[in-house]
């Protein structure tokens, strides 16, 4: 497991019942988390919580006993991402995936040659920030133009807005194809991809039923002698050794290399323990850091 354990702004504090305890900067929070399926009880801070996420019987759910602004910051070493109470549960950021943006910088610092990177499914930027801030040019696509504009503001508050960043609202399925016919090429590739989505046209985006073909067709939008292809799932049941699977079949096959896969962790303060956040995947063409 890739455990983000380098956190000062973030804690989990707890996990319980359902739910998760943690500590944003200065708010304490408490939203579902369907792994933590034990009950080892919930008191102390967990009455004490800034915000509350509620399910609804009827689908979704709302945060409740809010004494929180509309925004507040939180870092992770010289990164800086604004911080919202969004709807289904979630703030704009995946702490989990910090072991990853540590893997990125690596990577890039250590690559000794200029380096292109392109993050698809990008959301808020927190790995374009990474790439930018170890000195790679980054390429940042997203479907969402609520989800860029939030990424360019993490980029100002990082002190990254003058860093070469292309910002593109767009399909990402149909941007690489795009790239790909205008003959753009890039040394790293990042993604994210959703479990579920629908194209700007209705096309029916399914991970297990499209990810392998996505993948064949990001070869093509790949430099001669990639760095690195980093993929992130959170979708449940799509195992980590399935991930090293398709990136050893599409990428090692024409690029040599190797892809490992483990799950992402974040450690529980109040005893110990580490809950797993979903799983990632780390293809390269040569070693680029201390495992």
């Amino acid at each position: 497991m890739w455990v983000s354990d380098n956190w000062k702004d973030y804690t989990l504090l707890d996990c319980s019942d359902g739910e998760k305890l943690e500590r944003w900067g200065r708010y304490i929070l408490r939203r579902p988390d369907p792994q933590a399926i034990w009950s080892t009880g919930r008191e102390g801070l967990w009455e004490q919580a800034d915000a509350v996420y509620r399910r609804s019987s009827s689908g979704g759910g709302r945060w409740t006993l809010s004494n929180v602004p509309p925004q507040w910051q939180v870092s992770y070493g010289e990164l800086t991402f604004r911080i919202k109470l969004m709807n289904f549960k979630h703030t704009g950021l995946f702490p989990e995936q910090a072991a990853n943006w540590d893997f990125i910088r690596s990577c890039i610092a250590g690559a000794g040659r200029p380096i292109r990177v392109l993050n698809l499914f990008a959301y808020t930027g927190a790995a374009t920030l990474a790439a930018a801030s170890a000195g790679a040019s980054v390429c940042h696509v997203d479907a969402a133009k609520g989800m860029v504009g939030w990424a360019k503001e993490n980029a100002q508050v990082s002190g990254l807005g003058e860093k070469p960043i292309r910002w593109i609202v767009d399909d990402c399925r149909k941007f690489v194809e795009k790239e790909i016919r205008r003959g753009k090429r890039y040394d790293a590739l990042i993604m994210d991809p959703p479990s579920y989505g629908r194209g700007p046209t209705g096309e029916v985006w399914k991970l297990e039923d499209s990810l392998y073909d996505f993948l064949e067709l990001c070869t093509g939008v790949l430099s001669p002698e990639p760095l690195f292809v980093l993929i992130s799932s959170y979708t449940t049941g799509l195992q980590p050794a399935v991930l090293t699977y398709l990136a050893e079949t599409v990428f090692s096959r024409r690029f040599g290399g190797r892809a490992e896969s483990r799950e992402l962790g974040l450690p529980v303060e109040k005893n110990g323990l580490i809950l797993p956040c979903g799983a990632a995947c780390r293809w390269v063409r040569q070693s680029c850091e201390d495992d």
